[in-house]
């Protein structure tokens, strides 16, 4: 099944599938206390505008209903991230693969022209070796200063090692979808319909014309991961800032192939599912950060703007 990447890179363009994987041991000394309880409710998934990707399969709406559920207020963070490493001992497959994709203004221009452009139709993402969630921009660059920032070039495959660790899992589609919404019903974002206020949007998306260096003082990279407005359950970025993993499999019939209770997609299609957008999201070319927006890749891909929170 060929599903568009979007503004996401697949590693499967670039490198063989990784070995198997040996998953994390132990287990971290305390479980996340700080996740958001959502009670058992139902919601309306999915997107009745204009501006849904058909071609993710955003719709049909419809009436779900969820157990209640718990899920963090933010995506995890590099300092969280390394807790799980220094623990562990837990390699990424960006890590064992030796490379990951990097958005081309984020790499020195000098050394931009040096590399190779592999990614199919997405020639401003770069593979730069050794890049990965300790060195977010390749060799030379660090998360010393961010530690507050969400982790990134995380697979979904390093996700679930991290949950595993953590005593967590992550959210299924309804389950993201649900909480993103922070109980505002068929809304495009978590506080209305309108992208803008005071002329910048609400969320931590594109500004200028992608893919084109911003002109505004605006730069491509992430905030830190609480930064911005919370949503009406006290979740932040859920639009916006970097794609985040959920549990399912990616099929562009969800909505007509999994039930109206506690759905999830477990037929293996070779992608896992994705949502929120990120920084690199754009109107113009990838309009999915809307809540109800849908993005997948394969389990082993990462990049730049890519990471997951916990859920349980």
């Amino acid at each position: 099944m060929a599903v568009a990447a979007c503004c996401v890179p697949d590693k499967a363009e670039t490198a063989p599938a990784a070995a198997p994987r040996i998953l994390a041991v132990g287990a971290a000394a305390s479980a996340p206390s700080n996740l958001v309880e959502i009670s058992a409710s139902s919601f309306t998934m999915g997107n009745a505008f204009t501006d849904a990707v058909a071609a993710d399969g955003e719709g049909p709406v419809r009436r779900v209903s969820l157990d209640a559920f718990s899920i963090a207020p933010t995506t995890v963070t590099n300092g969280e991230f390394g807790d799980f490493v220094r623990a562990t001992r837990y390699v990424t497959d960006a890590e064992r693969l030796g490379h990951s994709f990097v958005f081309y203004l984020q790499v020195p221009s000098e050394a931009r022209t040096q590399i190779r452009q592999v990614a199919k139709d997405l020639p401003w993402w770069l593979p730069i070796a050794d890049a990965s969630w300790q060195r977010p921009e390749g060799p030379g660059s660090h998360i010393y200063q961010r530690l507050n920032h969400p982790v990134v070039h995380v697979s979904w495959n390093d996700a679930q090692a991290y949950c595993a660790w953590a005593g967590a899992r992550l959210p299924t589609e309804a389950q993201w979808e649900c909480a993103a919404r922070g109980g505002l019903e068929g809304r495009r974002f978590p506080w209305g319909d309108v992208l803008a206020a005071n002329g910048a949007p609400r969320c931590h998306v594109w500004r200028g014309v992608f893919p084109n260096a911003p002109a505004t003082g605006w730069w491509p990279q992430p905030i830190a991961a609480a930064d911005g407005e919370a949503n009406g359950y006290g979740l932040f970025n859920v639009c916006g800032n970097v794609w985040e993993w959920c549990a399912d499999w990616f099929s562009p019939a969800y909505h007509r192939e999994t039930a109206t209770d506690n759905p999830l997609f477990t037929g293996a299609t070779g992608r896992r599912s994705m949502r929120g957008g990120s920084y690199l999201c754009h109107d113009s070319y990838c309009n999915r950060y809307r809540v109800a927006a849908r993005g997948s890749n394969t389990p082993d891909s990462s990049s730049s703007n890519l990471g997951f929170r916990l859920a349980r």
